[in-house]
């Protein structure tokens, strides 16, 4: 009851003017950006960290979960017109949206995705609201040496989960705790790697670092590979949906809703592997007439994915803000922005700003319905959008994210460490290495950090401290299972191509 009360108070702010205005924008912008390939939710919220220095806490957070849920849409337009993926998380959303697109029924496609999205980002945002106090309840009984398991546990996670390569995600995190100890350190006022420059003494903004390597390390990149050719869209009409096309779709909804959630609750889980699994399920599942449609365009292939993309978005949510353990690279992005505000994201923000975080998760009630609405009838115009040339689109980034970083403090050395970490987000994507665990590892790295040294301090040198809670022991033995999964999967693979080997060599 009283986190219904504590809703109902959320709605009461979510819904001024003023916060619905700051929704719309929000949804819009994450709409466009999930339809444009090569721009996420991540790199808009990361070029938008700016606006925390003269926006109220309230209205940001409010139009970057608009923006987080809309790219979560937008993402399915670009995966049925274009066949390109705007998120990893819309492939699967492409293997049957872009057929049943080029089969003349790329209407229905859009519309089974804008509905799904909407019935699992509100059942999922039920969800977070019911979930939420359970977790910060359980959280109040941390002490430094759970948190710094929980640090731990987010870093192996992250870095296993959100790339192709253990090692190379490893190696992104080392580069974001690296640039996390740039500054002076808080307990001996020793300076760390200012390399004599006065302006680095307060380490690098978050917000440098996450524009530099996430928008501006994007830009790059997609830039150098651009084609100049126009992008083949497929035509569509306004987006509808026939009876039976509800009737396939309504059971797939609810069973990716079911799968996406509690995936992306967990830590390092991903919207990736809920998605394929929804994909799976609805495959096995199919009969007749639908079975047959599989491979040329059936809808329940988009409508389960499409939902359990969506609900493992608001299932992010959950260790975000109870925890302040950021489980994808746009939490990633919004831990940095509460950050900016001087926030920590945890037990103590439930009880210290439960207007904020209320109206944050009251608004994604708003947003989902905005969307829908937008979604529905505006297809035709995303379609559009798909036309913009790519060298403005770019270079529009580049030059609003300079304008962005250089407003912080209008200081040249602002802009020389922005282009600097582009630079470097190009070379890591070039190379194959993930972006999102260098921001984590930059974020979280100087939090853990004090809490190792809080805990070492209780217990008077004694590291055996770190593993006397049973909290933290189960932690780092889930942070262990995060770094060893991938070896597992390695060894499985190469077990079952073996006997195939040596049949061949026979």
């Amino acid at each position: 009851m009283d986190s219904l009360q504590l809703l109902i108070d959320g709605f009461g702010a979510a819904l001024t003017p003023v916060n619905l205005l700051y929704a719309l924008v929000g949804v819009t912008l994450g709409t466009l950006v999930g339809v444009l390939p090569g721009i996420g939710p991540a790199m808009t919220v990361a070029l938008l960290l700016p606006i925390t220095f003269t926006v109220p806490p309230a209205s940001a957070f409010i139009m970057f979960a608009g923006i987080y849920y809309g790219g979560m849409y937008g993402g399915s337009t670009t995966s049925i017109l274009l066949n390109t993926p705007g998120e990893s998380s819309s492939m699967i959303t492409a293997l049957e949206g872009n057929k049943m697109a080029r089969r003349g029924r790329a209407a229905q496609a859009l519309a089974t995705a804008a509905i799904g999205s909407f019935v699992a980002g509100t059942i999922a945002t039920a969800l977070l609201v019911v979930a939420a106090p359970a977790v910060v309840a359980f959280a109040i009984s941390f002490g430094p040496e759970d948190y710094f398991a929980l640090a731990i546990l987010a870093f192996t996670a992250v870095s296993a989960v959100l790339s192709r390569s253990l090692v190379r995600g490893l190696a992104s995190l080392g580069l974001g705790l690296v640039i996390g100890l740039i500054g002076i350190d808080q307990q001996t006022g020793q300076a760390r790697l200012t390399m004599g420059i006065p302006q680095l003494l307060d380490g690098i903004d978050v917000v440098i670092v996450a524009v530099g390597l996430f928008a501006l390390g994007e830009a790059l990149y997609v830039a150098s590979r651009l084609r100049h050719s126009t992008p083949e869209v497929v035509p569509v009409g306004r987006a509808w949906m026939g009876r039976s096309d509800w009737a396939r779709s309504w059971k797939p909804w609810l069973r990716g809703t079911a799968l996406g959630f509690p995936f992306g609750a967990l830590p390092g889980g991903g919207a990736e592997i809920p998605t394929f699994l929804s994909y799976a399920a609805e495959k096995r599942l199919a009969r007749g007439t639908a079975r047959e449609e599989y491979g040329k365009g059936a809808i329940e292939g988009v409508a389960g994915p499409e939902a359990a993309n969506n609900a493992s978005a608001a299932g992010t949510l959950v260790p975000l803000l109870t925890l302040g353990l950021p489980t994808s690279a746009t939490a990633a992005i919004l831990l940095a922005a509460f950050q900016q505000y001087g926030l920590q994201p945890g037990p103590q923000l439930f009880d210290h700003n439960p207007a904020l975080v209320w109206g944050m998760i009251a608004s994604l009630f708003i947003g989902n319905t905005m969307l829908l609405v937008l979604n529905l009838p505006l297809a035709p115009l995303w379609a559009r959008v798909l036309r913009i040339p790519r060298p403005y689109l770019y270079a529009g980034i580049v030059v609003f994210a300079a304008l962005g970083v250089y407003a912080l403090n209008g200081t040249v050395v602002d802009l020389v460490v922005l282009y600097v970490l582009g630079l470097l987000g190009f070379a890591m994507r070039r190379f194959g290495l993930p972006v999102a665990p260098a921001v984590i590892g930059m974020i979280l790295g100087p939090m853990a950090e004090i809490q190792l040294r809080r805990a070492l301090a209780i217990g008077a040198g004694d590291v055996t401290v770190l593993v006397k809670s049973p909290v933290a022991v189960v932690l780092l033995l889930l942070a262990l299972g995060a770094l060893l999964t991938p070896l597992v999967r390695k060894l499985a693979v190469r077990r079952e191509l073996a006997p195939t080997v040596i049949h061949e060599e026979d």
